[in-house]
Order: C-alpha cells, then sequence, then structure tokens
C-alpha cells in the first residue's frame, strides 16, 4: 500500500462552553516530519504530546496544525492587561497633545497593540487535555485516510508508468536486432567502396564487426532495468509504509540505466523510444517526491 505526503484533515468538539477546532495539512517534504503547531498558549505545554501523536501516524511531510478555541458564550477566557493600556494611553496622549491630534479614538488602536488582549493562565484540567487529544486524533485519522485515498491514485499512476517502461524495453530489444544487421551491412559496404571485395579478409571483417557491435550492445542495461522495475513493483505491493526514498532511488537507477542506453543506441527509432521512457521516468520521479 502507498500513501502520499499529501493530506488534510479537521475535527471539531465540545468543551464545556468552548468549541475546540482543529485542522491539519499535511504537504511533501524531503526532511522528513517537518511540523509546525499553532495553538491557544493555555495548551502550550501539551504540545509535546500532540507533537508525538501525530509523528506517529503521519511520519513523513511538513504538517501544519491549528488549533483554535471559540467562545459560546459571553464569558470569556480573555483578559485585559490594564496597566498596559493605561500606559500605551499616556504615551500616546503625550504624542497627541504635542502634535495638536484628537485623543478620540485612541482606545481602539491601543486594543491593537502587542500583549494588551490575552488568554487567561487558567491550567487546563486533565479532563480538558484528554478531550483536546480525542479531538485531535480525529483529525490525525482524517488526514491519514486522505493520505490513503490519494495513495491509490499514486499507485495506478505509478503501475501504469513503470509499465509503459517495460513497453519501451520490449520494443528495444526488436529494434536492436533490426540495428545490428544494420550495422553489419553498413560496414560492409563502406568497407567495399575502399577495398575490394576479394581482398577482404571475412574473419577478421567479422571479429571487428563483433567488436564494435558489442560496444554498442544493450543486453546488460535492458536485463538491469528489468530487474529495477521488478523491484519498483515489489516494493510497492510490500506492506511497509514508509516506501517514498526507497522508490525514489530505485527510480535513480533505472535512470542511468536508460540513459547508458540512450548514448549507446546510435539508432534514431531507439532514440526516440529512450526519450520516451525519460518522460515516463520524469513521471514517476514527480509521484515519488509525494510518496510517504
Amino acid at each position: 500500500m502507498i500513501k502520499s505526503m499529501t493530506g488534510f484533515g479537521k475535527a471539531s468538539g465540545q468543551i464545556d462552553e468552548r468549541t475546540v477546532n482543529v485542522e491539519i495539512k499535511s504537504l511533501n517534504s524531503q526532511k522528513g516530519l517537518d511540523m509546525n503547531v499553532k495553538l491557544p498558549s493555555k495548551y502550550r505545554e501539551y504540545e509535546h504530546v500532540l507533537r508525538n501523536h501525530a509523528s506517529a501516524v503521519l511520519q513523513r511531510g511538513k504538517v501544519d496544525v491549528f488549533i483554535t478555541l471559540e467562545h459560546n458564550t459571553a464569558s470569556s477566557e480573555l483578559s485585559l492587561n490594564k496597566e498596559l493600556i493605561k500606559s500605551y494611553f499616556e504615551e500616546f496622549k503625550k504624542i497627541a497633545d504635542s502634535v495638536g491630534a484628537s485623543t478620540d479614538n485612541l482606545l481602539p488602536t491601543i486594543l491593537k497593540m502587542p500583549d494588551v488582549i490575552g488568554e487567561s493562565h487558567e491550567e487546563p484540567s486533565p479532563d480538558e487535555l484528554a478531550r483536546i487529544e480525542e479531538i485531535f486524533s480525529k483529525a490525525v485519522k482524517e488526514v491519514d485516510a486522505f493520505r490513503i485515498t490519494e495513495g491509490k491514485s499514486l499507485e495506478t499512476e505509478l503501475r501504469l508508468r513503470v509499465k509503459n517502461i517495460e513497453k519501451g524495453s520490449t520494443e528495444l530489444k526488436a529494434e536492436d536486432k533490426r540495428r545490428v544487421t544494420e550495422i553489419r551491412e553498413r560496414l560492409k559496404n563502406n568497407l567495399e567502396s575502399f577495398i575490394p571485395k576479394d581482398k577482404i579478409d571475412q574473419n577478421r571483417f567479422e571479429q571487428e564487426v563483433i567488436y564494435y557491435i558489442e560496444k554498442l550492445d544493450i543486453t546488460e542495461e535492458l536485463t538491469r532495468l528489468k530487474s529495477h522495475c521488478d523491484y519498483f513493483g515489489k516494493i510497492v505491493d510490500d506492506k511497509e509504509e514508509l516506501k517514498g526514498r526507497k522508490l525514489n532511488f530505485i527510480t535513480q537507477e533505472m535512470g542511468r540505466e536508460i540513459n547508458t542506453i540512450g548514448s549507446k543506441a546510435n539508432d534514431a527509432i531507439m532514440q526516440k523510444i529512450v526519450v520516451n521512457m525519460k518522460d515516463e521516468l520524469e513521471k514517476i520521479k514527480e509521484q515519488t517526491s509525494n510518496i510517504l
């Protein structure tokens, strides 16, 4: 089974007279797990517990976690820093008086200043923290389910691309037989244009042809490419969850074989097949970079 690193999940729940909203977004990342958590300051000490819970499930990707509180009644846990408000007001009033500006709208401006409005520092109860983790777990499960769904689409795409590369390999084998025959005829014709036919040592000619063709032989590369494609499919079928990096490494090896075949091909038809195989490989690379 393949999982994508892309995912989204959200969950909400009630705690007393408040609504807790959890939203998690996940994107691909090559750094392992890169998690950013934003939550109310009263839960800050509990952040490591939530991080550990998310890490155990999500494992890789750039993950953004947002936890917010909505107060459903007029009562609020927000507090005003009255001393700071007074200090701001006195300083702003002095400046306004010195320049002859009005002081009518100072208070709305002061309320927007840093640290003027904050949450109360009341410690959350164990029951409240347990409820937060329960809601958080639901959001994490949604992300994981989203990743599984995305992974199924990725798997279908990857199998198609690998199948197209294997089809290209089969075509190359057929074209290679034609190429060898053409090389032999071309060398023979070129040689006969300079040396009379009865002066040509056929044994020596055959030795030179074999030596030349061996340098352009792509049998080993095609065999290794087939092995890499088979191994790619085996890893896709594997029950292991973390397989993105491994598939990336296999893709690199496939690329090396395809590039070597292209450098040895020395044939227009075969070069076109190689170009198509490279195109399929690039599409595989794009997909594997998003696999868990």
